[in-house]
């Protein structure tokens, strides 16, 4: 992981680099990731993004622009441009997928250089999908979106966060994504960040069990491989997944952290914790074969559910 100017947040992933280029966004998502950081936390300028853009081509040819909601940025197409001006390979554009509704945003990104489209994706249906997205039409906007890129024969990759509200749901999801032809899709699994810990009625709402979760999200992976779609899941244990699965796990995949500023913001990985930000396995985890390569769940699962469903692997 590396850092590139004072308030920049950049993320090395294998040969892909994520650039955080701030925090506004025009969803209200109810399992938010970022707290409050929309409110405290500065949107990069187009030269500070620029100047990230510029020093890392050196080592990486991936680069995502990510937010918050990087789409609904005034400088949206120009920072694009600039990417592929740089000479990056791949330029994935992540996003909440809504601003992929209207066709000529969709043309125009395109043509100034994007060629992968990250889309989140929470439910089959408006009801579930705009419900934890508390933005109404957001479902039909999303959906129309992946209608625009297969339409324009562009890669697509999708993520959902798993909740109490979608996990059986989540078949639905995936019927979807097979029929779009997506490359790759990722369930992560909810983080309780700050705001939801503090809201017992928040937590009983749409924090799941992963006992209850497993059923389901092993049946979208053998949907995934009978479909021959990429399905990989985040902050799944090795243990709460069917032995068949694990090579699904994406403990491999994900960065060690990211950085704004001074402060380590998200700890991925169980490395220099901090308050209840990251990953970290039980004392009994050591004793199972997957120790070493594990994320484990979330320090603010452990702290409401315990850790008697976490069963050791030998």
């Amino acid at each position: 992981m590396e850092r590139a100017g004072r308030h920049s947040i950049l993320v090395i992933m294998a040969k892909t680099s994520v650039i955080k280029t701030g925090f506004q966004c025009n969803n209200n998502c109810i399992f938010c990731i970022q707290d409050n950081s929309r409110y405290t936390k500065k949107t990069q300028s187009t030269e500070e993004v620029k100047k990230i853009l510029k020093e890392n081509v050196k080592t990486s040819k991936e680069i995502v622009l990510t937010g918050g909601e990087v789409t609904i940025r005034g400088d949206i197409f120009e920072l694009v441009k600039f990417a592929k001006e740089c000479g990056y390979e791949s330029i994935q554009v992540q996003s909440n997928g809504r601003m992929f509704s209207y066709m000529d945003f969709c043309e125009k990104l395109i043509n100034v250089g994007a060629n992968e489209f990250g889309i989140s994706i929470h439910g089959s249906t408006s009801e579930i999908h705009d419900k934890l997205i508390r933005v109404e039409g957001g479902f039909k906007q999303v959906y129309k979106g992946l209608n625009n890129l297969k339409e324009l024969k562009q890669k697509i990759c999708t993520n959902t966060v798993v909740t109490k509200i979608n996990y059986k749901d989540l078949p639905n999801i995936t019927k979807i994504l097979i029929d779009f032809n997506v490359f790759e899709h990722n369930f992560t699994f909810l983080y309780l960040n700050f705001n939801i810990m503090k809201d017992k009625k928040l937590i009983e709402e749409i924090a799941p069990k992963y006992v209850d979760v497993r059923k389901y999200i092993e049946k979208c992976l053998r949907m995934g491989i009978e479909a021959k779609i990429k399905i990989r899941t985040e902050a799944f244990p090795f243990c709460v997944l069917g032995k068949k699965y694990h090579h699904f796990i994406k403990a491999l995949c994900v960065p060690d952290n990211i950085v704004y500023e001074n402060d380590i913001i998200f700890d991925f990985k169980g490395k220099n914790i901090k308050s209840d930000i990251g990953k970290k396995k039980f004392e009994k985890c050591k004793q199972c074969k997957f120790y070493d390569v594990c994320e484990g769940p979330w320090i603010s699962y452990g702290k409401i559910f315990g850790e008697e469903e976490f069963k050791p692997i030998n």
